[in-house]
């Protein structure tokens, strides 16, 4: 690889690295959507729903009740919504049967790996009691998306969104190191500044957030300052620490590992109950 990459080379080097991990490239324009201010691929949420609650025949209207839910977080108060969202996804939630003589659903919008444990050590009643649609193959759908045109308060188009089960948990951006004026924090403030102001409705379900321009790598919660965002030097902890390009590497083998990420998303951000400020942390590497 060169040393310098404009941002085009460094949008299809992301592509095939990610590639390798085994989550499918799609281009913006072959998303199917009802609209363009859409952000859920709600096809894909509703097909993963039905398919890993089928032995407790879930509704497509029970599946798009719950994906109604989601939408229904106000991106105008984006940080409380995010933290409702989010502990969604962690943790579950409970979802009432339009036939009321069947029992209530506990409901994971991701199949985690350890998912059956966490439903037999839940308090909830109903969650203790439920045959959890798990076994050790993981049977989330996954899709990287680069390019895709979102309409909110203006159009904009993020360089890149990892998907799992149509819920866009991870945003991309990049910036060109051949450029002097487009800095790693160019693409810091492209996502927490024009991107929060113009489409609001995708950080809602944002896990974290990364910067890199190829040369610098980071990773970080949209709702941290700069100085909190940081490389993720290793792949299983063991080697040694690596800048540069080879951080991009390590970073896409590491971080974006799809159980290492499911198990980032599940147990390592933290969210305070109450905080003056919009807290969230991502784990750096040496946490995990």
């Amino acid at each position: 690889m060169s040393k310098k990459f404009t941002e085009a080379q460094l949008e299809q080097a992301f592509i095939d690295l990610i590639a390798v991990q085994g989550i499918e490239h799609f281009t913006g324009n072959a998303i199917t959507r009802l609209s363009t201010s859409d952000v859920l691929l709600k096809g894909d949420l509703s097909s993963y729903l039905i398919s890993a609650y089928k032995h407790e025949d879930l509704k497509q209207s029970e599946a798009e009740t719950i994906i109604r839910q989601l939408e229904s977080f106000s991106a105008s108060d984006l940080y409380e919504s995010n933290k409702e969202i989010m502990h969604l996804i962690s943790n579950g939630f409970k979802c009432e049967r339009e036939d009321r003589s069947l029992q209530d659903l506990w409901i994971h919008l991701i199949d985690f790996p350890n998912v059956l444990q966490l439903q037999k050590e839940a308090n909830s009643s109903i969650a203790a009691d439920l045959s959890v649609p798990y076994t050790s193959k993981d049977h989330n759908i996954y899709r990287f998306v680069n390019q895709l045109e979102i309409y909110g308060y203006e159009k904009r188009i993020p360089d890149g969104i990892i998907y799992i089960n149509g819920i866009p948990l991870v945003v991309l951006e990049f910036k060109s190191a051949i450029r002097e004026e487009a800095t790693i924090h160019s693409a810091y403030i492209q996502l927490t500044t024009r991107y929060r102001r113009d489409i609001p409705e995708l950080f809602k379900y944002n896990a974290f957030c990364i910067i890199s321009d190829g040369v610098n790598n980071k990773a970080g919660s949209f709702f941290a300052d700069y100085e909190f965002y940081y490389a993720w030097r290793k792949i299983e902890g063991y080697e040694r620490d690596v800048d540069g390009i080879p951080s991009m590497h390590t970073l896409v083998r590491g971080l974006l590992d799809k159980e290492r990420m499911r198990d980032v998303i599940q147990n390592f951000i933290y969210l305070p109950d109450t905080s003056k400020h919009d807290m969230k942390v991502l784990c750096r590497y040496p946490q995990y």
